[in-house]
């Protein structure tokens, strides 16, 4: 191959790979779209920390609740009734003032009769055993006053036994399925089952040659199909760090606002990402 052949060579050579590159280049900023999921923030399987017979199940399958609605109740007639019996417990006051009484009359006895001592008016034993009615008064007054602490704590626990007998909504959202009516028994089996919609995950997968190049917080646009349709702006809150070896793709999550319950969870749509500046360079070095 002469000089000059092997010259005209190269500049087709170039021209071929200028005009490639840019194509690439033309093209490299074009947004990337892929099919996701919108899924329910949170999904909690809603019981009850005691057992017992529902009271009442105010709300059905489809209905809207608050967290910290109420949602069940047990029945706690028992439990209200233990609830009276330790408030007036609590609240009695008759043996402390008597404690206190006795304590006030041994400590006037002891004034006297130390003074009587003093002058060896009495013996040692009898001044003795002053002292000895004045410990025990002392005694009997602090015993007294734990006893009154104790049936304040038993106070409180038999108030948190009723408030277990009512059942809260721990989030936000809708219910998706009541498995338990009035009448029926609760153990260790779940009431209702909710979802938390607000704000809602968007599940997509990805292709290996993407990792790296989506950052958390980054920016996209969700397009859930019809007949729900519109345009969201969500934000990458999970990229994992694992490829699935068999399909060479990864696993993100996006979150996307939903604080009107416009959208609802189960929809497929289109989540579309700005291309990475550093895909140019990858394409560049992979093709």
């Amino acid at each position: 191959m002469t000089k000059t052949r092997a010259t005209i060579l190269l500049s087709i050579s170039l021209i071929f790979i200028l005009s490639a590159l840019q194509a690439r280049f033309v093209h490299a900023d074009e947004p990337m779209s892929f099919d996701g999921l919108i899924e329910p923030y949170l999904v909690v399987e809603v019981g009850s920390s005691v057992s017992g017979v529902l009271k009442s199940v105010p709300i059905d399958r489809g209905d809207m609740v608050k967290k910290g609605q109420v949602v069940a109740r047990l029945q706690a007639g028992v439990e209200s009734a233990a609830v009276d019996l330790a408030r007036t417990r609590a609240e009695m006051a008759s043996t402390v003032m008597a404690r206190r009484k006795e304590l006030d009359l041994a400590k006037r006895n002891e004034q006297r009769v130390k003074k009587l001592f003093s002058q060896n008016a009495i013996p040692e034993r009898e001044w003795d055993e002053i002292q000895t009615k004045r410990i025990l008064a002392e005694y009997r007054l602090k015993e007294a006053l734990e006893n009154r602490r104790l049936a304040q704590m038993e106070l409180n626990r038999a108030i948190e036994v009723v408030k277990q007998t009512v059942i809260r909504s721990p989030v936000g959202g809708i219910v998706i399925e009541r498995f338990l009516s009035t009448g029926e028994y609760v153990e260790d089996h779940p009431i209702l089952k909710l979802a938390q919609i607000n704000p809602l995950n968007v599940e997509v997968i990805l292709p290996v040659q993407l990792f790296g190049t989506i950052k958390l917080d980054a920016p996209a646009t969700v397009k859930p199909e019809e007949p729900v349709g519109g345009i969201y702006k969500a934000k990458v809150k999970i990229v994992d760090q694992f490829i699935e070896a068999a399909s060479g793709t990864f696993r993100v999550r996006l979150e996307l606002l939903n604080p009107n319950y416009r959208l609802p969870p189960g929809l497929k749509c289109k989540v579309i990402f700005k291309k990475p500046q550093t895909m140019k360079l990858h394409s560049l070095v992979t093709r």
